[in-house]
């Protein structure tokens, strides 16, 4: 009797297995039931700037970026590499994981340095995939709060009458307002005293402070100042006035010839992304150049919106090769080498 008392205490090892099988299957459908695991967020893009914060470039990196975080959800960020006359921001994006998540935002001064640095670390055309052109922005001549010339002709005949004694404010060899500046010591023939800063905005403070005489620098920049009076616009450099200013007489208006300017601004990949990413980024430009708000703050600023036919890959390829064949001859006979 006693035995058969323990025996019925003693579990069945079938009926042990039983349980076990029974529970995993009772457990089955909670972890069936149980929320999926999130996809991995999109990795955010960054758009260099290879100029210093607040200068023309950003001011149009800044108002992309938004545009195009708000058509495609992902964050978009502005990085600032300023140096070397933007040569230093876009080695490193040369040299960056071909992903389409670092990109580069350059203007003209990618046709413009591979003759102003003659130990240039990248190839200007071969190292990077170009992805589409964003923005035109026309040139103006500007002068300091009291210059004595308030027209452009006047301007222009002081300008030549005293060469040896006016100040020419640029920022940085090889920035927009270098070459423009180079543009009109060669249209007028005469040659200025040519200050570097360190960037737009040092050199528009000394501008509006009348520390620098003269400057010609990109509407993005010099719009708002000119409007409050805290700089005096003489011209543009457009092929005519523009909508948004028409109180300033284009160069040609003053008999001023090769001195039409219009600052590009281009989009790039590094060389080596999968064309599949640079299709994927140029659609994603375009559909940011569409934006509303994009196309109005560029409007307030003066800058021409890319068509969706140069906003890609090949109308900015073509538009290099034009600018370096462009630029190339003009640099090499003024001498002039950032190196």
């Amino acid at each position: 009797m006693c035995r058969r008392s323990l025996s019925r205490r003693r579990p069945l090892p079938w009926l042990t297995a039983v349980a076990v099988l029974a529970g995993g299957l009772l457990a089955a459908p909670a972890v069936a039931l149980s929320a999926p695991p999130a996809p991995p967020a999109e990795a955010s893009i960054t758009l260099v700037v290879p100029f210093a914060a607040k200068g023309p470039t950003d001011t149009v990196a800044r108002a992309l970026a938004a545009a195009m975080s708000a058509r495609s959800g992902r964050a978009v960020l502005v990085e600032n590499r300023a140096g070397s006359g933007g040569t230093a921001g876009a080695a490193a994006v040369a040299a960056t994981r071909p992903d389409g998540n670092t990109l580069l935002l350059h203007h003209v001064g990618m046709a413009t340095a591979p003759v102003l640095y003659r130990s240039l670390p990248y190839d200007s055309r071969r190292d990077f995939e170009p992805i589409g052109r964003v923005v035109d922005v026309p040139m103006t001549l500007v002068a300091r709060p009291g210059f004595p010339a308030r027209t452009l002709p006047h301007a222009i005949a002081f300008l030549k009458r005293e060469r040896a004694s006016v100040i020419v404010a640029y920022a940085g060899m090889g920035a927009a307002s270098h070459l423009c500046g180079l543009l009109l010591s060669i249209a007028l023939d005469v040659d200025f005293i040519q200050v570097p800063y360190r960037g737009t905005g040092p050199a528009l403070a000394d501008l509006q402070a009348g520390r620098a005489d003269v400057m010609c620098d990109q509407t993005t920049n010099t719009a708002a100042p000119i409007r409050s009076g805290r700089i005096v616009g003489l011209g543009v450099t457009s092929a005519g006035r523009l909508p948004g200013m028409p109180g300033l007489p284009a160069v040609t208006e003053a008999g001023i010839r090769g001195l039409e300017l219009s600052i590009w601004h281009g989009l790039f990949a590094p060389r080596g992304t999968p064309t599949a990413v640079v299709a994927d980024r140029a659609a994603l430009l375009r559909s940011a150049l569409a934006s509303p708000a994009f196309v109005a703050a560029m409007k307030e600023m003066q800058a021409v919106v890319a068509t969706p036919r140069q906003a890609t890959p090949e109308g900015l390829a073509l538009l290099l090769g034009e600018e370096t064949a462009r630029w190339a001859p003009i640099l090499r006979k003024a001498g002039q080498y950032a190196d």
